[in-house]
């Protein structure tokens, strides 16, 4: 059994886990930034790496005294290493390869998406590989066959903004506040989804891939006309009608997979994760979603793939 500390600093959250490679999460300590982003409506780079470099090493400090061990006792250190914006990566990045040379233990350089695409392996021990992933986040929404650690294929992907982008756009633009996703989902549960015949870009394509970008256009082109949650059901159940669209056909170009699962910051939606299990039911395969914290940015996610590359010999240092 291993034990990895894990870092995340990616976007707006600065986060510490500790996670054993049996799945077992000793600590985790997460320190939001939601306040200090609010008042602009979306995260500001400059702010956000400011905020990674007051806050990561005291939760380090933190998870290791919850968890009840030093950094002695870890066998390797994780830190996410992009995608991501630069400044908060690089201060992530630059205190593990600190801890992990103070400790003499090797560094696990982790790609942000990775983590995402893993961390349903974290939290279902009977997920195997290979398995058809819809990564959906803020900055990516893609459609990946992933048969293991480094090991992925990818099949589609956004030609223009993903859709964790288009809501928080959507959000913005109804006035719903910060962090958007959440405050889409908020007000579509008391709209019409039904109400505003938006376009479901790509659909009937035959192609995989995503496009968000006219979809946000046409959010823009009614505010005013309509009640606000009408909108945003309107909206959300575009964006699902898409997802689905994509990944029907992405299911029908691969070999039936282990499970269908969904990962990444818009897998904590409802509606996404209901239609999806809908699909996977129709398709007679399992359905793996995170529990919700572990859909959104977290160190236990990058704890876990550093795990899984520790345990294939893939290390940094």
């Amino acid at each position: 059994m291993s034990l990895i500390l894990g870092l995340e600093s990616s976007c707006d959250e600065t986060a510490a886990a500790l996670v054993t490679s049996d799945r077992r999460i000793l600590a985790h300590k997460l320190a939001t930034q939601e306040a200090q982003h609010r008042p602009f409506g979306g995260v500001v780079p400059e702010i956000a790496a400011r905020a990674h470099v007051e806050a990561l090493g005291p939760l380090v400090e933190a998870a290791l005294a919850q968890a009840g061990v030093t950094l002695a006792d870890v066998d390797a250190v994780a830190a996410t290493a992009g995608p991501g914006l630069i400044g908060g990566v690089m201060v992530g990045l630059v205190t593990g390869k600190a801890l992990a040379h103070a400790a003499g233990k090797p560094l696990v350089a982790v790609n942000h998406l990775e983590g995402h695409a893993l961390s349903p392996r974290l939290a279902d021990p009977e997920l195997g590989f290979p398995y058809l992933l819809l990564l959906v986040s803020g900055g990516h929404c893609q459609l990946l066959h992933v048969e293991g650690p480094g090991r992925y294929r990818r099949l589609a992907t956004t030609i223009d903004d993903a859709s964790g982008e288009a809501f928080d756009k959507t959000a913005k633009l109804l006035g719903l506040g910060y962090p958007g996703g959440p405050a889409v989902e908020n007000a579509a549960r008391r709209g019409d989804p039904r109400a505003i015949a938006f376009p479901r870009p790509l659909v009937g394509s035959g192609e995989p891939h995503f496009s968000f970008a006219g979809l946000k256009s046409a959010v823009g082109r009614v505010i005013g006309d309509y009640a606000p949650e009408d909108i945003a059901a309107s909206f959300q159940q575009a964006v699902v009608d898409c997802l689905i669209d994509r990944t029907r056909i992405a299911l029908d170009r691969i070999d039936p997979p282990a499970a269908l699962v969904v990962a990444g910051g818009v897998a904590a939606n409802t509606a996404v994760r209901g239609a999806l299990s809908d699909l996977a039911e129709e398709r007679g395969m399992r359905f793996v979603a995170p529990p919700l914290w572990l859909c959104t940015d977290n160190a236990a996610m990058i704890a876990w793939a550093g795990a899984e590359r520790f345990a294939a010999g893939m290390t940094d240092t």
